[in-house]
């Protein structure tokens, strides 16, 4: 699970789906052949979101708000010349789903419930996924790193990085059986006293995994989606999906429009210094997890030479989003929309299935939380208001 800091600071953006990740590299998976020194063959390394913020820049997001959940001291519609929300006419470019878009979209859903079954009635083929379990030993005497100790291997020939060709060994061998396999290590290893040693690894097959995709069809979408979505049958699927992507092309579109279609006079600088906090408060709770200052997460993973620097880098997208929440806000005060605590409560049930959302006011303030319904509402008020051409 993601911290609250990183929760917090994401709940906005992808609401919005403006994303300001893009420069951002995820630490790489690293796989090590059997004879390393570490106990298992494949290990993955990544940042772990659920540690402390101890370096957190304390960002308070509530401080530019106001009770109501809109930016203290600003009246937006002083800052912007709407445009008619109230109807807003959209082509078919925009909200047609074509069916091959639709196919490719229900084929990622059912692959979704793809499941892995374990075979032991045939043999290792060329792109298999097998488990494994190995003893390696150099002149007749193991070493350390070279023995799952029973707990099995998952490997995928010609995929998995083991030495030498010790996975293309596996082909034609079946489930059940156990032999020699006979590899070099590089003359370069790393490891002393296996540099260019011949090795042989007692291998055993444990099963292959297979990957089984279920069948489309009336009982699969009944017993999947009859409680959570009310389709009993493959229609219904197709139905629901189309009008979810269309919902959401037209949602995408209507982000952009709003600020097309709007004359901005002037964005405070409150709101623009909101997102710049935002965006550091966020990836200061990476840095964190790694164990890092900012500056250096900043140069390592983003690619830039500080926080200043990663400022600079993001000004244009943050007076854009600056931008847009000011629409959304002028909408919200010409529309006179005002929440109650629990209009809030009631959007977290409906949103997230849940109702005890006390943390997250614990660490973002009520007014926080308000302007994330509000902006939700005001983006649902300008769907409903579309007309499609």
């Amino acid at each position: 699970m993601k911290s609250i800091k990183i929760l917090l600071a994401m709940m906005l953006t992808i609401a919005l789906t403006i994303g300001l990740m893009a420069g951002c590299s995820d630490k790489s998976e690293e796989t090590t052949a059997p004879g390393t020194t570490e106990s298992s063959p494949t290990e993955t390394t990544g940042a772990d979101t659920d540690g402390e913020d101890a370096n957190a820049i304390g960002f308070d997001y509530s401080e530019s708000l106001d009770e109501k959940g809109f930016w203290k001291d600003v009246t937006a519609l002083d800052h912007v010349t709407l445009f008619d929300y109230k109807k807003i006419e959209i082509g078919e470019d925009v909200h047609a789903i074509s069916d091959d878009e639709l196919k490719q979209q229900i084929d990622s859903l059912v692959n979704s419930y793809a499941e892995d079954v374990k075979v032991e009635d045939r043999a290792v083929v060329d792109g298999d996924t097998v488990n494994i379990d190995y003893v390696g030993s150099v002149d007749g005497v193991e070493f350390q790193g070279g023995n799952t100790q029973g707990n099995g291997a998952d490997v995928t020939i010609g995929k998995t990085t083991y030495i030498d060709d010790f996975l293309q060994q596996l082909i034609g061998h079946k489930p059940g059986e156990t032999f020699d396999v006979e590899v070099t290590f590089p003359a370069d290893y790393g490891v002393e006293e296996l540099n260019g040693k011949d090795a042989v690894f007692v291998t055993t097959i444990n099963h292959i995994l297979e990957t089984k995709v279920p069948e489309l069809n009336d009982e699969f979408v009944t017993s999947n989606f009859a409680e959570s979505e009310s389709w009993k049958t493959v229609a219904d699927l197709n139905e629901g999906i189309r009008s979810e992507m269309q919902k959401s092309a037209i949602s995408v579109y209507l982000q952009d429009y709003v600020i097309d279609a709007s004359t901005v006079s002037s964005v405070p600088e409150s709101l623009i210094e909101f997102q710049e906090k935002s965006m550091l408060d966020y990836y200061q709770g990476y840095a964190a997890s790694y164990g890092v200052e900012l500056d250096e997460f900043a140069k390592t993973y983003l690619q830039v030479e500080n926080t200043e620097a990663l400022l600079a880098a993001n000004r244009e997208q943050n007076e854009e989003m600056a931008k847009f929440y000011l629409i959304i806000q002028a909408i919200a005060e010409d529309a006179e929309l005002a929440l109650s605590d629990d209009d809030v409560k009631e959007y977290f049930i409906k949103q997230y299935s849940e109702d005890d959302y006390s943390a997250l006011v614990e660490n973002a303030g009520m007014p926080y939380m308000k302007m994330i319904v509000i902006n939700q509402r005001v983006l649902e008020e300008l769907q409903e208001n579309v007309v499609l051409a």
